[in-house]
């Protein structure tokens, strides 16, 4: 395998604080409410770079303009649909009332909103609606289970995850039929409707996965916003730089995707299809290792996988993660593929299946997760493809996949951070 950094553009802001800052100041949003209001600051569960920094900001900027603000978490099903499970995945974002210095209310209560022209009764957190005024904080996204204008973002947060469990249910149930942008629209504008949403700050982030965009979106805006704003970070967006026979990943989490794994990083989709995506790489096989230990058990997306580690099964939350699953109407997400006690198996016995009769021509990639991709591990006979490629450099001489006594590999990015720093 060689060490490779796969360099992709720098959009990083210096100073994310200050930013969100600025935008805030230009945003108008203080004038819609009077002094002394109660602000509800709606936080996703998304492992989103910088997140405390930018919810601090935020809190910083109402508490300055004299308002009340707290945080309350509109995660829809996650963290196994508990009010306690929720505001434990906030804390361990670094999101707690010590450390953003106001109120973090974790409910599952909700008020309903009135229905769409389709039937869909919208709901919105009780905490929130009570509150003088709502802002949405969250990652515009690419969406894992379809492509669209809108996709994850404020209006998915709106829907979604203002709707708690009752509404995240429900929502999902009437996408199965007709389309789930169709329903984060419909639902979003009746959201909107109520009166209650003051705006949101939309977060975008580069293939780096840092910071490149912070931006206020007046609620008059948000929608027209919101498709641009998408069609930029979808410029940004990183990938596996080839077609490979197995991709190999450290780990997988809902702090990585909201489907575990990216689907659109390793072409597969929610629903049991692989390679659906026609404007990605094409991959044979996906062998996951671990589950990321920041998911709390939730292991959505295995059932992507083809072959996957023991350890994995080991550090399964079913209760979550079947919570989270059926929620979404993706039972095939969670089903258990072939599994092996050791790195060494898994990859031994889903080699012959990626037809090649010689098992030297299987082609490899090795990630650390779908969202970090600038430190990758290519096969060696890649080598022409690499050289070929002006956004990839490799970094070190070709070595054996370095398995220990139990079969077990170590980590890529730990190794190809190494590598670099070597070469330098």
């Amino acid at each position: 395998m060689l060490p490779i950094r796969q360099h992709f553009p720098d959009h990083r802001i210096p100073d994310v604080a200050d930013a969100v800052q600025r935008q805030l100041r230009g945003s108008g949003f203080s004038s819609r409410l009077k002094p002394g209001a109660r602000v509800a600051l709606g936080v996703g569960s998304r492992g989103i770079a910088n997140i405390a920094t930018i919810v601090r900001s935020v809190v910083d900027y109402w508490k300055a303009q004299g308002a009340h603000p707290f945080i309350f978490p509109a995660m829809g099903s996650h963290g196994a649909a508990t009010a306690e499970g929720q505001a434990d995945v906030l804390a361990h974002y670094g999101i707690h009332e010590a450390t953003m210095g106001c109120p973090v209310l974790s409910s599952l209560e909700v008020v309903s909103l009135g229905k769409t022209a389709d039937g869909i009764e919208a709901f919105m957190d009780r905490n929130a609606y009570q509150s003088d005024g709502v802002m949405m904080i969250g990652r515009v996204k690419w969406h894992t289970d379809f492509a669209g204008k809108i996709e994850s973002g404020l209006f998915k947060m709106m829907a979604i995850g203002l709707g708690k469990f009752a509404g995240a249910q429900r929502y999902h149930t009437y996408a199965y039929k007709l389309g789930l942008e169709h329903v984060i629209r419909s639902v979003g504008r009746q959201v909107l409707g109520s009166g209650k949403i003051l705006g949101g700050l939309a977060i975008l982030e580069d293939a780096n996965h840092n910071t490149g965009q912070v931006a206020a979106v007046p609620v008059e805006d948000m929608e027209r916003k919101e498709e641009e704003l998408l069609a930029l970070v979808k410029s940004w967006k990183g990938r596996v730089p080839m077609p490979l026979d197995i991709l190999i990943l450290d780990e997988i989490g809902k702090n990585v995707s909201g489907a575990g794994m990216d689907t659109k990083v390793v072409n597969r989709d929610v629903y049991g299809d692989s390679n659906p995506w026609v404007d990605e790489p094409r991959i044979e096989r996906v062998f996951v290792r671990d589950l990321s230990s920041h998911s709390y058990g939730n292991a959505v997306g295995l059932g992507m996988a083809d072959v996957i580690h023991d350890r994995l099964l080991e550090k399964v939350d079913w209760n979550a993660t079947w919570i989270n699953s059926l929620t979404a109407s993706t039972p095939t997400a969670i089903r258990t593929p072939i599994h092996f006690p050791t790195d060494r198996e898994c990859l031994a016995r889903i080699a012959p299946t990626v037809g090649r009769l010689d098992l030297s021509e299987v082609k490899y990639g090795w990630i650390k997760n779908s969202l970090e991709l600038g430190a990758l591990k290519l096969s060696e006979n890649l080598r022409d493809e690499i050289r070929n490629n002006p956004m990839l450099e490799i970094l070190g001489p070709a070595e054996q996949l370095d398995f220990d006594e139990a079969g077990n590999l170590g980590g890529v990015s730990v190794e190809a951070d190494k590598a670099e720093a070597l070469s330098s």
